[in-house]
């Protein structure tokens, strides 16, 4: 079977389609035979060893997939051969087949196609888990999403809107604001493209001031940081939640804490996949509410792009480049 893999750290140009062992399930094991892979910006980072983990190459990037389950391993019950399902896997996905903990295998309905499915899990995940465990977000509050267009962001702006947020999307271009309108933004912002100096930085603060109001947002959903990150959270709420999801414009940002002061507010750190390991019957039931909210039709992943498992690398570098709305996917024939 081929898999996709980083043999020396570097950018997509790095990657290699090279044929490998078809793996065996172990114990508390399933093999899938992968239909899809979605393409997430962790795998951006890993394969040039800026991520969190660092797996001993060679790996294959690709940290959720759909599929078909092919076998199973001692233990294991709540999957079987021939089910549909979706996982996230932290990486090893972009193979023709995958070795994973059943335990991260969820079923998906029939009515799910697998391009849908691989879309689905680390987006939708990560920002309910931000909206309803970290901001206890309310129907009524204001949220202003950051990067609103991208996967987790667009997740974000469906999700609110379901819970009854007035949600204001803010991203880098009025086409990209227009898909999250189109997805239930309530209004949009289309901010410029840095770097800032501070005179930019204060004319951005200006800008997220009047999108938000003179209340100001309740809830701020960061998925870029980078110079973004404070002229945010100078319109946050009295109280306001500001929830750190992850930095796609670069660099971590430095957020002076006078601010969280003069705003009685929170910053909020969103660890989706550790989170998951801890509360496993917390996961359980906030994929369960996903699900439900899919079959109702009232959140469903947009995937803008679709690359076969021969241009993954291509999917990876077409994702960093920023240009990117909603999911990209890589396909298995």
């Amino acid at each position: 079977m081929k898999a996709l893999l980083s043999k020396e750290v570097g950018g997509p140009d790095k990657l290699v389609l090279e044929d490998v062992p078809a793996p065996q399930a172990k114990a508390g094991q399933a093999v899938v035979e992968v239909k899809a892979i979605g393409v997430n910006f962790p795998d951006v980072l890993i394969i040039e060893d800026k991520y969190q983990f660092k797996p001993e190459r060679p790996f294959s990037p690709g940290g959720e997939i759909a599929g078909i389950v092919k076998s199973v391993g001692e233990g294991v019950t709540h999957v079987k051969p021939g089910d549909r399902v979706l996982g996230n896997t932290g990486w090893g996905g972009m193979a023709q087949e995958l070795a994973l903990e059943a335990a991260r295998l969820v079923k998906i309905p029939d009515s799910m196609p697998f391009d849908e499915a691989a879309a689905f899990i680390m987006t939708y995940g990560t920002s309910w888990h931000a909206l309803k465990d970290r901001a206890q977000l309310k129907a009524g509050q204001t949220m202003l999403v950051l990067g609103a267009a991208g996967g987790v962001g667009l997740a974000a702006v469906e999700l609110g809107k379901a819970v009854g947020a007035k949600v204001i999307a803010a991203a880098s271009s009025q086409e990209k604001v227009d898909l999250c309108l189109s997805k239930g933004a309530a209004a949009g912002v289309v901010y410029p493209k840095g770097p800032f100096d501070k005179d930019g930085q204060k004319q951005l603060a200006q800008l997220f001031k009047e999108a938000t109001g003179p209340n100001g947002a309740d809830v701020i959903y960061d998925a870029i940081g980078d110079a973004y990150a404070e002229p945010a959270l100078r319109s946050i709420a009295w109280e306001g939640k500001y929830l750190v999801v992850g930095f796609a414009a670069g660099e971590i940002p430095k957020i002076p804490l006078n601010l969280a002061l003069l705003k009685g507010c929170e910053i909020v750190g969103v660890f989706w996949g550790a989170w998951v390991g801890k509360n496993p019957e917390r996961h359980r039931e906030s994929v369960a509410e996903l699900m439900r909210m899919y079959e109702e039709g009232k959140i469903k992943p947009y995937v803008s792009e679709r690359f076969p498992l021969e241009r993954a690398a291509d999917a990876i570098r077409h994702l960093a480049s920023r240009k990117a709305m909603g999911k990209v996917v890589v396909t298995v024939d």
